[in-house]
C-alpha cells in the first residue's frame, strides 16, 4: 500500500419574534409537510398549497425557510431548552427576519451514516460501527436512516428506511470493509449530501461522519490514478459539496476517532511544506469546516471504547435542536446564496450566561 499518496500531493494513500396564532399553530406541521423549501430553498412551482383536512380545503401562499439551530451553554455544553421566538434573532443578509414558527423534538430525523473506509480508520472502524449500531437505540420509529461507505467513491449500502434490523445490518458489514484507495473527502460527502435530500420534506436532513479526518489532496494525478474508481468525469469540489449541503439543508456532525497511524499522518502533514501547498491549491475538505459551516457538531472520541456513548449522546442533542421558520422578503432574489445569522436575545444570555449558537451559515433560494 503506498500510504495516501505519493509525490507532493501526500506521502500516504490518505494522505425577536410573536407567537403564532392558533390557526396558524395547527397548520404549521402539515404546512412543514408540503412545503419544499422546509429546509432550504423556496420552489415556485410549490408557494402555492392545498391542505385537506376534514373535507376543507385551505389556500395557502407558503414561502417558508427553516433553520436548524443549536443553543449550547458554553461551561457545560448543555442543551438549552424551552426557548421562545422572542428569544432568538434572526438575520438574513443582515435584515431582521419575524419567526413564525418554533419547535424542538418535533420533526423526525432522516440521517445518513457515512463511514470513512480507508487504511487510517481501519483500526478503529469496528468502535464506530458499534457506536453508530448504539446509536440506533435513540431513534424514534418514524426517524429513517441510510448507509454509506467511501473512498475514492461513495457507495449506497442501505437506502431510507425506518426498519432499524436493515440498518443494524448495513452498518455490520460497513464494519467490514476496507479499501487502499484515496480518501475524497468532498466526493464522500456529496454524495451523502446526495441522498439526504432524498428525505422528505419536513424531516431533519442529518449526515453522521465518521472518519479520522485525514483526506487526500485531490490533486490531478491523484484522480488520474483512481480514475476507474470514480464514476464521474471528475470529483466535486469543496466549494460544490458546501453549495450542495446548503441548498438541501443538510446539517453535518461528525464523531472523529482517531487510530495511531491517523496520529502519525496528522503530525506528519502539519509540519509538510508540499502539503499546505497542496492543500491551498487543491482544498480536500475538512470535517471541522463542514461542521461550522452547516450548524453541526464535531465530536472527538479519543477512546474507541467511548465511541457508542458519545454517538449516542449525538442523537440526543440533535433532538434537542430548535427549529425556527420564517417567510423571507417576498422580493429576495433567487438562484443566490444567502447569508444567515442567529442571535439570542440579551435577557437569555443574561440568564444563562455565555452560549454556543450552532446554526447554518445561509442556504440557496
Amino acid at each position: 500500500m503506498l500510504g495516501k499518496a505519493a509525490g507532493f500531493f501526500v506521502r500516504r494513500d490518505r494522505s425577536g419574534g410573536e407567537s403564532m396564532p392558533k390557526a396558524l399553530t395547527v397548520l404549521m406541521p402539515l404546512l412543514l409537510a408540503v412545503s419544499s423549501c422546509a429546509w432550504s430553498q423556496t420552489d415556485p412551482g410549490a408557494h402555492t398549497e392545498s391542505i385537506y383536512q376534514s373535507e376543507s380545503v385551505f389556500r395557502t401562499n407558503v414561502r417558508l425557510v427553516v433553520v436548524d439551530a443549536q443553543v449550547l451553554n458554553q461551561k457545560t455544553r448543555q442543551n438549552v431548552a424551552g426557548l421562545t421566538p422572542g428569544d432568538f434573532r434572526l438575520f438574513e443578509n443582515g435584515v431582521p427576519q419575524q419567526i413564525s414558527y418554533l419547535s424542538q423534538d418535533e420533526l423526525p430525523l432522516s440521517v445518513v451514516f457515512l463511514f470513512d473506509l480507508t487504511d487510517s480508520v481501519r483500526p478503529v472502524l469496528k468502535p464506530l460501527a458499534a457506536g453508530a449500531l448504539q446509536a440506533l437505540l435513540h431513534l424514534k420509529p418514524e426517524d429513517e436512516a441510510a448507509v454509506m461507505v467511501y473512498a475514492a467513491s461513495a457507495q449506497l449500502l442501505q437506502g431510507f428506511t425506518t426498519d432499524h434490523h436493515r440498518i443494524e445490518d448495513a452498518i455490520e458489514r460497513a464494519s467490514r470493509m476496507e479499501s487502499p484507495e484515496a480518501a475524497f473527502f468532498n466526493e464522500g460527502l456529496f454524495q451523502a449530501t446526495s441522498q439526504a435530500a432524498r428525505a422528505a420534506n419536513g424531516r431533519r436532513r442529518i449526515v453522521i461522519w465518521l472518519t479520522d479526518n485525514i483526506p487526500n489532496i485531490p490533486s490531478e494525478e491523484l484522480q488520474y490514478k483512481y480514475r476507474k474508481s470514480i464514476p464521474i468525469s471528475e470529483l466535486h469540489s469543496e466549494a460544490e459539496a458546501l453549495k450542495e449541503l446548503f441548498r438541501n439543508g443538510v446539517v453535518v456532525y461528525t464523531l472523529l476517532l482517531r487510530s495511531n497511524i491517523s496520529e502519525r499522518e496528522f503530525m506528519h502533514n502539519l509540519n509538510d511544506p508540499l502539503q499546505m501547498m497542496g492543500r491551498r491549491r487543491y482544498p480536500p475538505g475538512d470535517v471541522y469546516r463542514y461542521t461550522e459551516q452547516t450548524g453541526g457538531q464535531v465530536l472527538e472520541s479519543w477512546s474507541p471504547s467511548r465511541a457508542g456513548a458519545r454517538l449516542a449522546d449525538l442523537i440526543d442533542q440533535i433532538r434537542t435542536r430548535y427549529a425556527l421558520g420564517y417567510h423571507p422578503p417576498a422580493d429576495a432574489s433567487t438562484g443566490r446564496f444567502h447569508e444567515l445569522k442567529l442571535e439570542i436575545a440579551p435577557q437569555i444570555r443574561l440568564r444563562e450566561g455565555k452560549l454556543i449558537v450552532n446554526v447554518r451559515k445561509g442556504y440557496y433560494r
